[in-house]
C-alpha cells in the first residue's frame, strides 16, 4: 500500500484534489493518472455527496454533476482498481462520514484498502466520535486524517496525539473556494502544531496560485489544492488533463 509519509519525505507535499466521476468515472481515471505524472505527490478523491457542507460553489457543482450521472462507491471503487497497478503516489478519499457509515464501515475499509486508498478525510466527523472508525482505520493500516482549524488554538495537543498520516490544516474559516487572501497566521498555527507532534502538516482551504503555494510550503510541509483544480475540470470537462498538468507543474514550480 502506498504510504502517505512517502509525499512528503524529503521535500514539500502537493496534494491535489479532484471529484470522483466528474466529469465520468473514466475521465477521473485519466486525471489522476494525468496529475501524478505533472508532479502530485498525494492525490485526494473526493466522494460526491448531496449535502457537502465543507465545500464552496465549485466543489458543490462537481459533486452534483457526478451524483446526477448516477456515480456511487462501488463504482469509484471499480474505477480505482482498474488504475491501482499504474499508480505511484498516496491516494486519500475525501468525503462524508454517512457515506461509508451507510456502506458499512468494515465494508468500505475493505474496498478502500483493496483499490490502494491509504488516508480518509471526513471533515463532518466531530473528533470526539471518531473512535470507532479511528479504531477499525488502524486496523486496516489506513489512515484517518485529523483536520485542524484556525479556531483549535486550545485543542491542537489533543488533535494532535491521534493523528495519523498528515495533519489537514484548515487555512480560513468557511467553506472551501479559491481566496485571493488568506488571513489567518498560518506560520504561527503550524509553529503551534509541530510543538507537540512530529506528524507532516499540510494547508488546504484557499490555495490557489503559485505564489500562495511557495508562502505557505514555507510554513508548513505541504499544501492542499481542490477548488482551482475542480475549476479546470468545469471549465475544459472530458478534455482537462493538459490544462491540470500545466497547472499543477506551474504549483510545483512556485514551492
Amino acid at each position: 500500500m502506498n504510504n502517505i509519509a512517502g509525499a512528503f519525505q524529503n521535500k514539500k507535499a502537493f496534494i491535489a484534489f479532484l471529484t470522483a466521476g466528474d466529469p465520468s468515472l473514466d475521465k477521473t481515471a485519466e486525471y489522476i493518472l494525468a496529475m501524478q505524472e505533472a508532479g502530485a505527490d498525494l492525490i485526494e478523491i473526493g466522494i460526491p455527496f448531496s449535502d457537502p457542507i465543507a465545500e464552496g460553489e465549485v466543489i458543490q457543482r462537481a459533486s452534483l454533476r457526478a451524483l446526477e450521472q448516477g456515480v456511487t462507491l462501488d463504482g469509484i471503487f471499480a474505477m480505482l482498481e482498474s488504475i491501482r497497478d499504474r499508480i505511484t503516489v498516496p491516494l486519500a478519499f475525501m468525503g462524508y462520514i454517512n457515506s461509508a457509515f451507510a456502506y458499512g464501515y468494515d465494508r468500505f475499509l475493505n474496498r478502500s484498502r483493496a483499490c490502494g486508498v491509504s488516508g480518509l478525510i471526513f471533515p463532518d466527523l466531530p473528533f470526539e466520535e471518531q473512535g470507532e472508525l479511528l479504531e477499525l482505520a488502524d486496523s486496516y493500516g489506513i489512515s484517518l486524517i485529523t483536520l485542524v482549524a484556525p479556531t483549535s488554538r486550545e485543542r491542537v495537543t489533543r488533535l494532535a496525539q491521534t493523528a495519523r498520516g498528515f495533519l489537514y490544516l484548515v487555512s480560513s474559516l468557511g467553506v472551501t473556494g479559491v481566496r485571493g487572501e488568506i488571513t489567518t497566521d498560518i506560520p504561527a498555527l503550524v509553529e503551534s502544531i509541530k510543538a507537540v507532534t512530529s506528524t507532516p502538516v499540510a494547508v488546504g482551504f484557499g490555495i490557489a496560485t503559485p505564489e500562495q503555494a511557495a508562502k505557505y510550503a514555507k510554513a508548513a510541509d505541504g499544501v492542499i489544492v481542490g477548488s482551482a483544480i475542480v475549476k479546470l475540470i468545469e471549465e475544459h470537462g472530458g478534455n482537462a488533463a493538459p490544462a491540470l498538468q500545466s497547472y499543477i507543474r506551474e504549483m510545483k514550480a512556485g514551492m
